[in-house]
């Protein structure tokens, strides 16, 4: 007898042993199942049976919702009659990168799929029950492969004993989401496509937030902002699906699914609220301090050394009206920004790309109207003609803010952040990419912010008589010295013909050139005859009108056929750059091969700082070919919806942007600082 009970354990262990063994047909993986239930069963009692895919090095397989790319495993299940199967549930994923800067939700190593089966109440005894399980999944390496398997565990029924303890030998174990709500409060806001999940983790803890979009509904990239505790995951969100994702602990993969039904009550909402508000203060404070960078870029600084002149100009005024100017100045920053954000709120609802900068410096119209405009700016400068303001009779454009001309003061405010849009300082990258997927609100409070960080330096200078004693007085020499100021802005003209030639080609660079001269000639001869008496005026005026009239209707068509974006391509003092696709970056990638990745335009003079002083140097030529590293360069001079979706995908809405992709498969990119250094660039590549 006890040689039978021997032999009958025995065979219960190979049978269990049988049941867990290989039996997948797709390469790179393995899948066998095993189960918690009892020996012998327990008529109806429910237990978890748990599929597992072993995945050789290399491999990984795809979560229930895979990301941009990749298909989730399926189960069918084939159970005896009067059996029930619960739904599948999944193991804790982890995101991935892949080529193309795809994000992937999935697995390596290993994949747990589990359910609960439940035994009918009426079970026959003495018979071992087959439970089977047909799998299909996507497997991917080098190149994806779908692979099938058909998983089985036999157990034994209500009248079979054994000593045998298989359970904890049998079943793998994994990460799986928590039952019950996570351990503190969590709000959820945001309409029109973003959704926002704010909350207060544990201390020294970083979280992850995967999503699970119902069919139907598109999710983009999630971006993350934190500042102490507080945590604020942004989930671009478009369909009708309710809200749902998994958020997860990075080190200790706890996890909890979470969703806008399980909010807190009204007061733990609320002060989630004020959680999110503290999260938000630290993205405006990024905010403030790109806006306080702008003043250092190098768009700006013609507009810069302007009201610099304006405050030696009022060196003699009384400080409440230098006061008063510089209030006007900032008024006209404020009244910029805010306009933008305005338009940005406009171009969302209707459904558009919006960018930073793009989508004014993208339109050659605008560039011909900005280039128009400092033109005759420099012109007015150096003394060819006056421009009146409305408020300031007989006050010239250039004196305005020196009298009683408070609209020069808001001008110039206007005309500096005119410049400064082409530009992405420091924090301010990441700040407006964080603002521009956030509500009206919040966008307009943004771009507050950041024209609040680029007024303050003139509002101090203006508020503080004591540190104007370093300013010399008014004198002969500030003539000489106005007149100089007209160069910084006639090199901003050289600027903008540069980029009208990147977008629209050397005709309408040319054209360019012809209609300034059309404009200076008008400019000179109405100077010239200003004051003269007015029939003479009016007659001279109307001539210069229609000359204007007849040179805009030939010189403006020759700017209206768009060249291709394909100079990007080339060679440039020995760097050989290939210009971006998101095909061309998956197949270097997939290669394992090192790219560095220069996102720019011919509009950015930050970027094209970047690339004189720290990109295209000796000593990073050097390395590039040493290495063997790919130089790719996504040319932005013109709209290209393929570098907006990559530009968005870093959590950016602007360039420059220089990312760095190390040798190998599956390596994360290493994103570089807006504002470059030789050091930098050679730090990156040089790991």
């Amino acid at each position: 007898m006890k040689f039978m009970k021997n032999l009958k354990g025995l065979s219960i262990a190979l049978i269990l042993f049988s049941a867990s063994a290989f039996a997948a047909t797709g390469e790179g993986v393995k899948a066998w199942m095993a189960s918690d239930a009892p020996v012998p069963i327990q008529p109806g009692k429910p237990f978890m049976a748990t599929i597992l895919l072993d995945l050789q090095p290399g491999w990984h397989t795809y979560w229930q919702y895979p990301g941009d790319s990749g298909l989730p495993p399926k189960v069918t299940w084939h159970l005896p009659e009067g059996w029930t199967a619960g739904p599948i549930e999944f193991s804790v994923p982890e995101q991935h990168s892949e080529p193309g800067d795809m994000i992937i939700y999935g697995y390596e190593k290993q994949q747990l799929l589990r359910a609960m089966i439940t035994p009918p109440m009426n079970l026959p005894k003495d018979q071992i029950f087959d439970l089977k399980a047909s799998l299909s999944w996507l497997a991917c390496k080098e190149l994806c492969v779908p692979g099938s398997a058909d998983a089985e565990l036999r157990i034994p029924g209500p009248t079979w004993t054994t000593d045998l303890d298989w359970k904890s030998a049998s079943v793998p174990k994994g990460d799986w989401p928590l039952s019950g709500k996570q351990p503190f409060s969590i709000s959820f806001s945001g309409k029109n496509g973003t959704r926002l999940v704010s909350f207060i983790g544990e201390s020294g803890i970083s979280y992850e937030f995967y999503p699970d979009p119902a069919d139907g509904t598109t999710v983009g990239h999630v971006t993350r902002l934190e500042s102490g505790n507080a945590t604020v995951f942004s989930v671009p969100w478009d369909g009708p699906a309710p809200f749902k994702g998994l958020l997860v602990e990075k080190v200790s993969r706890k996890a909890w699914w979470i969703d806008d039904s399980n909010s807190a009550s009204a007061a733990a909402r609320s002060a989630s609220t004020g959680i999110a508000l503290g999260v938000l203060i630290a993205a405006l404070f990024s905010g403030f301090l790109g806006g306080l960078i702008l003043n250092l870029m190098p768009c700006v600084l013609p507009v810069i050394s302007l009201k610099i002149f304006s405050f030696i100009a009022q060196a003699g005024e009384s400080p409440a009206r230098i006061f008063r100017h510089g209030l006007a100045f900032a008024a006209g920053i404020f009244a910029w920004f805010l306009g933008l954000g305005v338009l940005v709120i406009v171009l969302k609802a209707g459904g558009s790309q919006v960018t930073w900068g793009a989508f004014q410096f993208q339109n050659p119209w605008f560039v011909v109207g900005l280039s128009v405009l400092v033109f005759l700016f420099a012109l007015n400068l150096f003394g060819v003609f006056e421009i009146t303001l409305p408020g300031s009779a007989a006050t010239s454009l250039d004196h305005a803010a020196s009298g009683g001309g408070y609209g020069g003061s808001f001008f110039q405010g206007l005309f500096a952040t005119l410049l400064a849009t082409p530009c992405t300082a420091p924090f301010l990258g990441s700040a407006l990419g964080f603002a521009f997927g956030q509500s009206a609100v919040v966008i307009l409070a943004m771009f507050a912010s950041v024209a609040l960080g680029m007024s303050l330096p003139y509002l101090l200078l203006s508020a503080r008589p004591g540190w104007r004693k370093w300013i010399p007085k008014p004198g002969i020499w500030m003539e000489r010295f106005k007149q100089f100021m007209g160069f910084p802005l006639l090199a901003t003209n050289i600027w903008l013909l540069v980029v009208l030639q990147a977008q629209q080609g050397s005709d309408a660079s040319f054209s360019l050139l012809a209609l300034l001269l059309l404009f200076g000639f008008a400019a000179w001869v109405y100077g010239a005859i200003r004051g003269s008496s007015n029939r003479l005026f009016v007659t001279v005026i109307l001539l210069l009108t229609v000359l204007l009239c007849v040179g805009l209707e030939v010189l403006l068509p020759k700017m209206r056929k768009t060249l291709p974006g394909a100079d990007a391509a080339g060679s440039r003092d020995g760097i050989t750059w290939v210009p971006f696709s998101s095909a061309a970056l998956d197949a270097l990638r997939e290669d394992g091969k090192p790219v560095f990745l220069d996102f720019t335009a011919s509009w950015c003079l930050t970027c094209q700082f970047n690339e004189r002083t720290a990109i295209n140097v000796p000593a990073v030529r050097k390395i590039l070919k040493e290495k063997g590293i790919t130089a790719m360069k996504g040319d932005w001079t013109n709209s290209d919806p393929a570098i907006t979706a990559a530009l968005k995908s870093f959590g950016r809405v602007g360039v420059p942007l220089a990312v760095y992709y190390p040798p190998g498969k599956g390596g994360e990119p290493v994103v570089l600082p807006e504002l470059l250094t030789e050091n930098i660039v050679l730090e990156a590549i040089g790991r």
